[in-house]
């Protein structure tokens, strides 16, 4: 009742009307996939969490370019309505389904293998899968829920297809992170649940940095191998991503989404300006923010010898040999 009392008063109202006509237009500037010509005949891609929200939106796009758009979901159900709905509306029949889920390891392992055995190039992977609000718990593969889901999993499934994107290459990887991100620590032991954050606020703020240390470490480690990787804030959009979190959290963010909030096709913007405009081509260890502008992340995710030390730290977490440094 008292959230409906502060909708109903005039000058909250107001305010929030004017608000709302203020970024409605800002979201209408700058980049747009819509006027982007880039055309992916040829090429494959692949985007994590795409049954829904902004994972379906990207992989909307990428098959629309005429790519072979990979969809990897946990869910076979929710899957196979996107991979109808998007071969539907954009009129490609190479969009595929295959089951990943972000928080097992030996998921991860089997998505790489499947791909490996199946597919002969890899150009574009969108790492969009990620949680929020999930209970603080050791998986029994030894990693913290969470950052199994937003961190280690992205991690784990972009080193295994590696090999294919840079016989591939150019190739491009797009590391949705978050502006909440400088809020964040790294603390390798996160990871394995050794110890907890501060909050659940503060767990997924760190799941977020890491993968912008994670998206800079890789950065160097692949220079000169035609394989780029940027990392992305796509805006406060509108998803399913508080679906973890009491009702009444729930309720809140969508009473308020639909007044201020992005949506989900206009949260893909910065993901698919990474993923496929010519103004990005040989950019790589950057982060850009949701109107796909270059922005400083926190300047910790950027120190060389955190990001060896939390890469040193999850191969170690899902037992993924060290890779020879080029």
């Amino acid at each position: 009742m008292a959230v409906l009392a502060l909708f109903s008063h005039p000058i909250w109202f107001t305010c929030s009307l004017v608000l709302s006509v203020v970024l409605w237009i800002r979201r209408r500037r700058g980049w747009s996939p819509d006027v982007c010509p880039v055309d992916l005949t040829g090429k494959t891609a692949v985007v994590t969490g795409a049954s829904t929200g902004i994972g379906k939106w990207i992989a909307r796009d990428l098959a629309r370019r005429n790519a072979r758009t990979v969809l990897a979901c946990r869910s076979r159900e929710r899957g196979e309505a996107a991979l109808e709905e998007i071969r539907r509306a954009t009129g490609n029949p190479q969009v595929h389904l295959r089951l990943l889920d972000t928080s097992s390891v030996a998921s991860v392992r089997a998505f790489a293998r499947q791909f490996l055995a199946e597919e002969r190039r890899l150009d574009i992977l969108v790492n969009n899968a990620g949680a929020s609000g999930l209970p603080h718990r050791v998986t029994e593969e030894g990693l913290e829920l969470l950052f199994a889901t937003n961190a280690l999993g992205p991690f784990l499934l972009t080193n295994l297809l590696l090999d294919i994107m840079k016989t591939s290459a150019p190739a491009r990887v797009v590391n949705v992170s978050s502006y909440i991100h400088y809020k964040g620590d790294v603390n390798v032991k996160f990871l394995t649940g050794e110890e907890r954050p501060k909050g659940a606020s503060n767990a997924y703020s760190s799941t977020k940095l890491m993968n912008i240390v994670f998206t800079s470490e890789l950065a160097r480690r692949l220079l000169g191998t035609g394989v780029s990787v940027n990392a992305v804030h796509p805006g406060v959009v509108k998803t399913e991503i508080m679906r973890d979190y009491v009702w009444w959290m729930r309720l809140l963010f969508s009473i308020l989404g639909t007044l201020f909030l992005k949506t989900p096709k206009e949260g893909a913007t910065s993901a698919l300006y990474c993923a496929v405009s010519r103004e990005v081509e040989g950019v790589s260890g950057k982060y850009f923010d949701s109107d796909c502008s270059l922005t400083l992340p926190l300047a910790l995710a950027e120190d060389p010898a955190v990001g060896r030390k939390l890469w040193d730290a999850a191969e170690a977490a899902i037992g993924l040999a060290s890779r020879q440094r080029e």
